[in-house]
C-alpha cells in the first residue's frame, strides 16, 4: 500500500504535546489562540498515524463511520457553535457542514451498519476535506483575534462557544485514536515523535494489594462559576458520603486478566451479566479486543473490511498457554506466582495505535464494562468495580473549588507530570510507573479510564447548555456507565479533576478498571442507578441491599416521554378525542398568518409534531412537509400512520407503563385493563410529500422552509436551544410561528432570537381541550 505523506492532512504544525487548559478568569487572547492552535493541530496529528489515504474511507468499527468523517467532523462543530453564539454570520460549505455534522450512535452491539459506512455513499476527497479544515481554522483564528474579550469567560459568554469547540476537538482526539487502533495493522505506521512507553518499570508488578479507605465525605461536580471550561454534566457541585471500602492499589493489568482468559472466563456464562453474555456470544469474544492471538478471531471492523481478523499466526515459535494458571487471590493480594514477565509463555501480543508489540503484562488491561464486570464475578468474594464517589475518595486531598483555578491540577504542567495524560506517551504505561496518591493508589488519573458501577446521569440541579443541548442528555438512559480519570491520550477537560464521561457497556475506549468491595456488608456502596424506560425486570450487576434507595430518575426530562403511557395519551389527544379542536385551530391560524404576510407554500417544518395529526393536514397545503419530534416512539407511530393511514394501540385505564408496542390494523377489543383503540388519519394525504424524523436538536439538514412551526417549547428541556436556529432555516420570505408557553412569552423569546428574527405579529388563539375553553399565544416572526 502506498504510504501517504503525513503533511498532506495537516493545516498547521504536527504535534503530540498538549498545552494546559486556559484559566477563564485571567486568560488573554494570545493564550486562547495558542490553545486553539494546539487543539486543532493535536487532532490532525493523530491522523498522521494512518499510512494511506485509502484507510480514511474504511470503517475500523462496524458501528462507526469511516475515519474521513471524524477528520472533518470537529471543524463543523466549530462552525455550528460559533453560529449559535453569533460570533460568525455565514457558513462556508453547507454540504460539508451537513455531511460531517452528525455521527452514528449505536444503541447496541448488534445494530445494523449505517449506510454512510460504505456501499454507494460518496465521501468527498481527502484534499477537499483538508481544504475545508484549513478554512475553518482561519475563521476561528479571526474570531479569537477580532472578538472583544471580557474576563471572566462564563457559561453566558459568547466565548463559551469557542472553548466548547476546542474541548470537543480534544474529545475526538480520543475517539479517533480508539478507531485508528482498530484498523488493520498494515494501514498504520509509527510517525516521528510518537513515543511508546516501556513495558516494565523497575522490578515489575508482582502484587496488587488491596488498600482500605475509611468512611469519608467527598465533593462531586463543579461550581458553575469555576474558571475552567466544563461540560453540562460536570455541574453543579454536590457532596456525597462514602462508606468504608477497599480497592486495588493498581489498575488490573494484562497479566492479571490473563488468568481470567486462561480459565475459560469468556466461555463461562456464570461470570457474565445477561446483557454481557449476549454481547460475548454475539461477538464470539475470546479475549480483550486489543489482544492479538493466533486463532484468527474476527474483528469488529465494518464495510469493506468486514471479516478482517487482527488475530493471525505470527512466526515467533510462541507456545500455547491455554489453561496455564499464573496467579491467585489471597490475603488481600492479587498477584502472580511467576512475577517475572519473561517466564510467561506468551500466546498473546498487544495492538497499540500504530504497532503490534509483545504483550506488556504490567500495562493496564483495556476492556469494556461487561468484561470488567465478569472479571469481578470470577474473582468472587464480593468484588465489584469502583463507584464514581469512591473514585473521588481514593484521590489525593483536593483543594476546595472555592480557591479557583489553583484547585484544578490540569492547569499545572508540573502536576500533570504525575500522571500518564496529555499524550506524554502514545500508549499506556506500567501501572507502577507513576507515583501513588497519599493513600497508596496508582493511576487515579490517566493511563486508562476506569469503568464504574454508576449509571451516567446529570447531578442534582443539572442544566443543559443552549449551545449543545444534547451533549449529555441522550446518555442519561440507564444504558451508559460512568468512566473516570482519563487516559494517556486525554487532554483538556478529560484530563481534569471534574471530568465525567460515559459510554455504553459494550463500548471500547482506552478504559480499564480496578476492583473494590465494601467493608461493611450492612452499608451499600455509594452508587447511582437509573431505571431504563419501558423495561421490566431490569438487570443490576452490583449487589445492593436496597436497590430502590439508589435509583434516581433521569435528569433528561425529555426521556420520560418515551414511556409507553405517553404514546397512548398522545395518540388519544391527536386522533381519538371528540370535541377538542386544538390542532385544527392551530393549523388554521398558521395558514391565515402566512396568507397575511404573503409567504410561499412550498416547504414546511413542524417542530414538536407528536404523532403527526397536524403534519398530515399541512401536507395538503405544502409541496413538502417534515415533522420532527424529540420523542422516538411518537415518530415511530407517525411513520406507521404515514405508511398505513391507521394505527391500533392499547389504551390503559391508568398510568401504568404499557409494555406492548402499538399494533397495526387490529380491531378494537377489550383486553383486561386495556383495550385496543384505532388512530386514523382524518384527511387524505400524499405520503411521498411527508417525512418524519426524530431530532434532539435542529441539524443543518433542515433548511429553506417557507413555514416553521415551533410548538414543542412546553416539552423541551432547554427552550433557548430550540429557538436559536429558527432564523437560519427559513427562506428570506419565510415565517416562523412559535406557540408560547405560560413561562415563555414573546418577551422571553426576544432576547434569544434578537438579531436573527423580528416579531411581526402576536395572536391569541382560542380552542377547546377536554371540553374547556382555553387560549394560547402565537407569535409570528420573520428574518431580521
Amino acid at each position: 500500500m502506498k504510504t501517504m505523506d503525513p503533511q498532506k492532512i495537516l493545516t498547521g504544525p504536527c504535534t503530540y504535546e498538549s498545552l494546559t487548559p486556559c484559566d477563564l478568569s485571567t486568560c488573554t487572547k494570545e493564550q486562547i489562540l495558542q490553545y486553539f492552535e494546539n487543539s486543532y493541530s493535536l487532532n490532525e496529528s493523530i491522523f498522521t498515524v494512518i499510512a494511506s489515504e485509502k484507510a480514511f474511507y474504511t470503517c475500523p468499527d462496524r458501528l462507526r463511520l469511516p475515519l474521513i468523517f471524524y477528520y472533518g467532523h470537529t471543524a463543523v462543530v466549530y462552525m455550528n457553535k460559533l453560529l449559535l453564539a453569533g460570533l460568525i454570520k455565514e457558513r462556508i460549505n453547507l454540504e460539508f457542514e451537513t455531511m460531517f455534522e452528525t455521527g452514528v450512535d449505536e444503541m447496541s452491539w448488534d445494530d445494523t451498519e449505517n449506510y454512510r459506512m460504505g456501499g454507494s455513499f460518496k465521501w468527498p476527497s481527502l484534499d477537499k476535506v483538508v481544504e475545508f479544515r484549513a478554512q475553518v481554522r482561519q475563521i476561528v483564528r479571526r474570531v479569537i483575534q477580532e472578538t472583544p474579550l471580557e474576563i471572566p469567560v462564563t457559561q453566558e459568554s459568547q466565548w463559551w462557544a469557542v472553548f466548547m469547540g476546542m474541548d470537543h476537538e480534544r474529545i475526538h482526539i480520543e475517539t479517533s485514536s480508539v478507531l485508528i487502533r482498530q484498523l488493520p495493522i498494515h494501514m498504520v505506521h509509527r510517525p516521528m515523535g510518537w513515543t511508546i512507553a516501556p513495558k516494565l518499570h523497575g522490578d515489575g508488578v508482582n502484587k496488587n494489594v488491596l488498600v482500605q479507605v475509611n468512611e469519608t465525605d467527598v465533593s462531586v461536580g463543579k461550581p458553575r462559576d469555576f474558571p475552567t471550561y466544563g461540560w453540562d454534566n460536570e455541574y453543579p457541585e454536590i457532596n456525597k458520603k462514602v462508606p468504608a471500602f477497599e480497592a486495588s492499589a493498581h489498575l488490573i493489568t494484562n497479566k492479571q486478566f490473563l488468568h481470567f482468559v486462561n480459565t475459560d472466563g469468556y466461555k463461562n456464562k456464570q461470570w457474565w451479566s445477561k446483557e454481557g453474555w449476549q454481547w460475548c456470544e454475539y461477538r464470539n469474544t475470546r479475549h480483550p479486543a486489543f489482544w492479538v492471538c493466533e486463532e484468527g478471531c474476527i474483528s469488529n471492523v465494518g464495510g469493506t473490511l468486514s471479516g478482517h481478523s487482527h488475530c493471525k499466526p505470527v512466526n515467533n515459535n510462541q507456545q500455547d498457554t491455554e489453561n496455564q494458571s499464573n496467579g491467585n487471590l489471597s490475603n488481600g493480594v492479587i498477584g502472580q506466582e511467576n512475577g517475572n514477565t519473561e517466564q510467561l509463555q506468551e500466546k498473546y501480543r498487544l495492538r497499540i495505535i500504530c504497532d503490534e508489540i509483545d504483550m506488556p503484562w504490567d500495562w493496564p488491561v483495556v476492556v469494556n464494562y461487561h468484561e470488567a464486570n465478569a472479571y469481578c464475578n470470577w474473582l468472587g468474594q464480593g468484588y465489584r468495580l469502583m463507584t464514581e464517589a469512591e473514585h473521588h475518595a481514593i484521590r489525593d486531598p483536593e483543594p476546595s473549588s472555592s480557591e479557583g483555578a489553583s484547585a484544578e491540577f490540569s492547569l499545572s504542567p508540573e502536576k500533570n507530570k504525575k500522571y500518564n495524560i496529555n499524550m506524554q506517551y502514545g500508549t499506556s504505561t506500567p501501572v507502577n510507573m507513576h507515583p501513588p496518591t497519599e493513600g497508596g493508589f496508582y493511576d487515579v488519573f490517566g493511563n486508562v479510564w476506569e469503568w464504574t458501577e454508576d449509571h451516567f446521569n446529570g447531578l442534582p440541579g443539572y442544566q443543559t447548555h443552549a449551545y449543545y443541548d444534547d451533549f449529555s442528555t441522550p446518555t442519561f438512559d440507564g444504558r451508559h456507565n460512568v468512566i473516570m480519570g482519563g487516559s494517556w491520550v486525554s487532554t483538556g477537560s478529560q484530563a481534569a479533576r471534574f471530568g465525567r464521561y460515559a459510554f455504553r457497556r459494550h463500548f471500547y475506549q482506552h478504559a480499564g478498571f480496578r476492583i473494590a468491595r465494601t467493608l461493611d456488608d450492612s452499608q451499600d456502596p455509594p452508587v447511582a442507578l437509573m431505571p431504563i424506560i419501558n423495561t421490566e425486570d431490569q438487570e443490576f450487576t452490583i449487589k445492593l441491599a436496597d436497590v430502590d434507595a439508589h435509583m434516581t430518575p433521569s435528569t433528561n426530562t425529555q426521556l420520560q416521554q418515551e414511556k409507553a403511557v405517553y404514546l397512548c395519551r398522545q395518540l388519544l389527544m391527536e386522533f381519538n378525542t371528540q370535541g377538542d379542536n386544538y390542532f385544527q385551530t392551530l393549523l388554521s391560524a398558521c395558514l391565515e398568518t402566512m396568507q397575511r404576510h404573503g409567504s410561499e407554500f412550498n416547504k414546511a417544518l413542524d417542530i414538536g409534531c407528536g404523532c403527526g395529526s397536524m403534519t398530515f393536514e399541512l401536507s395538503n397545503h405544502f409541496q413538502k412537509i417534515i415533522g420532527t419530534d424529540i420523542c422516538g416512539q411518537f415518530i415511530d407511530a407517525a411513520e406507521k400512520l404515514r405508511q398505513n393511514g391507521c394505527l391500533s394501540y392499547h389504551q390503559t385505564c391508568d398510568d401504568s407503563p404499557i409494555a406492548k408496542q402499538p399494533k397495526l390494523n387490529c380491531n378494537s377489543h377489550t383486553n383486561g385493563d386495556t383495550h385496543m383503540v384505532q388512530a386514523k388519519v382524518a384527511c387524505k394525504f400524499d405520503q411521498t410529500k411527508i417525512g418524519f424524523k426524530q431530532f434532539t436538536w435542529l441539524p443543518n439538514e433542515l433548511a429553506d422552509f417557507d413555514l416553521v412551526i415551533q410548538r414543542s417549547l412546553h416539552r423541551v428541556q432547554n427552550k433557548k436551544a430550540w429557538l436559536l436556529r429558527l432564523g437560519d432555516i427559513i427562506v428570506p420570505t419565510g415565517l416562523v410561528i412559535i406557540v408560547c408557553t405560560d413561562d415563555w412569552t414573546e418577551r422571553d423569546i426576544m432576547p434569544t432570537v434578537n438579531g436573527r428574527l423580528k416579531l411581526v405579529e402576536t395572536t391569541k388563539m382560542q380552542y377547546k381541550e377536554d371540553g374547556e375553553e382555553k387560549s394560547a399565544l402565537l407569535t409570528a416572526w420573520k428574518k431580521a
